[in-house]
């Protein structure tokens, strides 16, 4: 265990005196926007979930976003109490002001890849390969940034990987109990606002 945090620390450290590029430092501050508060990939959900040949997706997507940062900020983050990294080690200099709360898993990497997994598996590859991609940069955006170890974001990706393929899962025997996908959505819509709601306080006060 030991050798682990040790190895954690010495590639962030690495990441931060090898690998960041003053002019490149706006554009990863940018791709780590997109994760504030999650609004791009409620907005992505919402958007593929209006449209009849994406709505599978999109709703997949949501219910993925909802059950990982559920487990990633409200049960993994308090159960670790991890801090970050620039709060014990002096030498990592944060590129932007962060809000106090605990460093893992990274909850922007946990939503990035909740939904990029499911983009990934429901949607033609030209879509999937693409968000996939956009999620592995908001992963390293943390890094690069100096708000996250390598294993936050390692531990961001499984808990992802695990609120998608139980959303997928479920819709799967949604399918088979033979409940109409329109059905489905007409239930999910005034459900969703309500989890949009809640997915917006978990990401913001936690």
């Amino acid at each position: 265990m030991a050798y682990l945090a040790e190895l954690d620390t010495r590639l962030l450290l690495y990441i931060q005196d090898a690998l960041r590029y003053e002019p490149l430092h706006s554009f990863w501050r940018g791709i780590s926007f997109l994760g504030d508060l999650g609004w791009f990939w409620i907005f992505t959900g919402i958007l593929l979930a209006r449209n009849s040949k994406t709505r599978t997706a999109g709703i997949t997507a949501i219910a993925a976003l909802v059950l990982s940062t559920f487990i990633s900020n409200v049960i993994l983050k308090n159960a670790v109490m991890r801090p970050r990294p620039f709060e014990v080690l002096p030498q990592i200099i944060p590129l932007i002001t962060h809000a106090s709360g605990y460093s893992f898993p990274s909850g922007h990497t946990t939503a990035a890849f909740a939904c990029a997994f499911v983009y990934y598996k429901l949607l033609p590859k030209f879509f999937g390969l693409p968000i996939m991609l956009l999620a592995v940069m908001v992963a390293f955006s943390r890094l690069y940034l100096g708000v996250h170890y390598p294993l936050d974001v390692l531990g961001g990706i499984i808990t992802a990987w695990f609120g998608s393929m139980l959303a997928i899962k479920s819709l799967h025997r949604f399918k088979q109990i033979k409940m109409p996908l329109r059905r489905l959505f007409l239930f999910w819509l005034p459900l969703s606002k309500i989890l949009y709601t809640i997915l917006f306080f978990i990401i913001f006060l936690i």
